[in-house]
């Protein structure tokens, strides 16, 4: 795993912001994305566990036509000259020109393998699966599950919070999330007193019962205080109306940070939303974990 070898912990700076300081609130910034060049961030943390435990299998995995999750299992099976295939929910993109997303993973070399959006659905269906894995040529393959979460993932995210634990007088830790493994083991990491704030970036209302299975399967039950808030997610997974658009140029304007905008501007969004509500009491500090950061 020497092509994967990380920057740890990654580094916590202050965020001078008057949209947090004027309600008394200290805004830190988690600089996740900047783990490694290629796979940044909960990427980072919950692909790597896997790859170890894939004994250098091809790994297959899934997601959308937008998928960071996918592009990052592609560019680590390229630094490990690893096989990969993606599962790409959507049959009808098969025929036309690859987006960006899709042509970057193809680049680094991961096969792509376009199901139907059925079958997507049941994927989790043992029966499904092997159909699924039968069509796409990878029988024996590793399977990681969309987003990446599973119970090894967990447990890797938890160093997240445990590099938190306590430090710079953290009292919120706040993250975008999209399938929870990430704020499952970040909280479970965490410290007496702290507590962990998840954005959702998809609608539907399901997070929170997938977090607590994930936090069963990887620790036998309920970890640490954590809850969500489902109201920045701009009408779903890969949705940045112009709004959310201008609010990620002005932040990186401000800070000098490139804001990833699938995930980071969500977050980011919310957390300004939720100190001018008064969420917060004064004399909170609030980490926000940077994720990612937008891809080239």
């Amino acid at each position: 795993m020497n092509d994967l070898r990380p920057r740890l912990p990654s580094p916590l700076r202050e965020a001078a912001d008057d949209r947090f300081e004027r309600h008394g609130i200290r805004l830190l910034l988690k600089r996740d994305d900047l783990i490694h060049p290629r796979l940044t961030g909960n990427k980072w943390r919950k692909l790597v566990p896997n790859l170890e435990a894939a004994g250098g299998r091809t790994v297959l995995t899934f997601g959308g036509a937008y998928s960071n999750h996918l592009r990052a299992t592609a560019a680590a099976g390229r630094l490990l000259d690893l096989p990969t295939v993606g599962v790409v929910r959507g049959d009808e993109l098969a025929g036309r020109p690859l987006n960006p997303s899709l042509a970057r993973c193809a680049a680094d070399g991961m096969r792509l393998h376009f199901v139907d959006r059925a079958t997507y659905r049941r994927k989790a269906d043992p029966d499904t699966l092997a159909a699924v894995l039968r069509s796409a040529a990878a029988e024996n393959a590793y399977v990681v599950p969309e987003g990446g979460s599973n119970t090894l993932a967990v447990r890797g995210c938890r160093s997240l919070g445990e590099e938190l634990r306590g430090h710079g007088g953290v009292d919120v830790a706040a993250l975008a999330c999209g399938t929870g493994g990430t704020l499952a083991g970040l909280a479970a990491g965490l410290g007496p007193g702290q507590r962990a704030l998840g954005i959702p970036v998809l609608k539907g209302g399901f997070l929170g019962e997938e977090i607590r299975a994930l936090q069963e399967e990887a620790f036998g039950g309920r970890r640490g205080e954590w809850r969500l808030d489902e109201r920045f997610h701009f009408g779903g997974y890969a949705r940045v109306p112009p709004e959310l658009d201008a609010f990620a140029e002005d932040f990186e304007r401000r800070h000098g940070l490139p804001v990833e905008r699938l995930y980071v501007a969500k977050l980011l969004y919310g957390l300004v939303a939720l100190a001018e509500e008064g969420a917060f009491p004064r004399g909170t500090t609030v980490a926000a974990v940077v994720t990612g950061r937008p891809f080239p």
